[in-house]
């Protein structure tokens, strides 16, 4: 066994050590490991081809970052907090509750990536909490401006974890009932799912005391 393909680690250890540009030292890793291995510069584009076909999704991610800096460039922020500012019933509390429950109900249907931290929480969702718990002087303090950002990225992360193990075709699910299996219980995906039902409800209800209550302190 040859040892020298490895050394695409060591660019890893050795870039993310010096603090260079991650994807960089990541396709160098790539392209040093592959010629360790004996692979000629055209058999390496094709493995970095194959790898970004069969994972399109982080493709996308990847790609959707510029996007979402270009708009906020332009004040996607701005206009999301503008937007909430215009509609003063719309408090704190409705803001964060309507979003759980949209978060956990498409996580339910497996569209997990309608939401997440940097293409909704961060662009949308912090900036209307925010426009939604100002005072009326229109300020808000750095403690208060933290916490919401922290509520924000947490009712997104609660509405997904609890929501994606009601959908069929889970990871979670269909390893449970892979292991089910192998002991001879039969059961189906959806039965799996709909016993995290009552979790998910749970969940909900729980968040949502303390949104309420969390509300209630900022605008205090």
């Amino acid at each position: 066994m040859s040892w020298l393909p490895l050394a695409g680690i060591g660019v890893v250890v050795f870039g993310f050590a010096l603090r260079l540009n991650a994807a960089m030292v990541v396709v160098l890793a790539g392209v040093v490991t592959g010629l360790a291995a004996g692979m000629s510069p055209r058999e390496i584009l094709v493995a970095f081809g194959e790898g970004f076909r069969n994972n399109r999704f982080l493709g996308l991610f990847l790609l959707m970052l510029p996007v979402l800096g270009l708009l906020e460039r332009y004040g996607l922020r701005e206009h999301a907090a503008a937007w909430i500012a215009r509609r003063r019933r719309v408090g704190l509390f409705r803001v964060l509750l309507s979003y759980l429950a949209l978060r956990q109900l498409t996580a339910a249907m497996g569209l997990v990536s309608l939401g997440g931290q940097a293409q909704t929480v961060r662009p949308l969702l912090a900036p209307m909490a925010e426009a939604a718990a100002r005072p009326g002087s229109g300020v808000l303090s750095e403690e208060a401006r933290e916490d919401l950002r922290a509520m924000s990225a947490a009712t997104d992360n609660i509405g997904l974890f609890f929501g994606e193990d009601l959908f069929v075709a889970f990871g979670a699910v269909l390893l449970m009932q892979g292991v089910y299996a192998s002991h001879g219980i039969v059961l189906e995906p959806l039965e799996i799912a709909l016993w995290g039902l009552p979790t998910a409800l749970c969940a909900f209800v729980i968040h949502a005391f303390r949104l309420k209550r969390f509300s209630r302190r900022v605008q205090q």
